[in-house]
């Protein structure tokens, strides 16, 4: 066991963990943040997507040793103040969730690209969101909500 102190949303957790326990489970089951999901639990799915210091990664394998300092943001500290961000709204307003399970995890995914690359292109959705999946296809209007969070018109609108 080791003492971390996890900057996650904002705020620091201190938190007795072995050091390779998964940040997914730490987030999950000590912190009770189950917006980041467990999908495949090797890093392939995108279900457990957070940012880490802005990037996104997917938690289930990354240990607590390799985290650090860097600030996690999970899908329950996105929003600020009750207000929505941009990509939250667009996603809501062209209703891109079907069942929501991979949904956290494409919203973060699509935050990290969009402050890399506020006007993204197709292919550079496509690229970026191309290790997140969604077992129900909503792949089109994830790139529709993508393109509006950016300002860009999109074929829904």
């Amino acid at each position: 066991m080791s003492s971390f102190n996890l900057n996650v949303n904002g705020a620091v957790h201190a938190v007795d963990l072995d050091d390779n326990t998964p940040l997914l489970w730490a987030l999950r089951d000590t912190l009770g943040l189950v917006g980041t999901k467990y999908g495949c639990g090797i890093g392939e799915c995108g279900a457990c997507t957070v940012l880490l210091d802005g990037e996104a990664v997917k938690s289930c394998g990354l240990s607590l040793k390799k985290v650090g300092s860097a600030k996690v943001t999970t899908i329950e500290g996105l929003a600020r103040g009750g207000k929505l961000t941009a990509v939250q709204q667009a996603w809501c307003k062209l209703d891109v969730p079907q069942c929501g399970y991979c949904q956290g995890g494409q919203i973060l995914c699509a935050t990290a690209l969009l402050a890399a690359k506020p006007r993204p292109t197709d292919a550079d959705i496509d690229s970026a969101m191309s290790g997140n999946f969604c077992r129900c296809a909503s792949y089109t209007r994830i790139r529709q909500a993508i393109h509006a969070a950016a300002g860009q018109p999109t074929a829904a609108s």
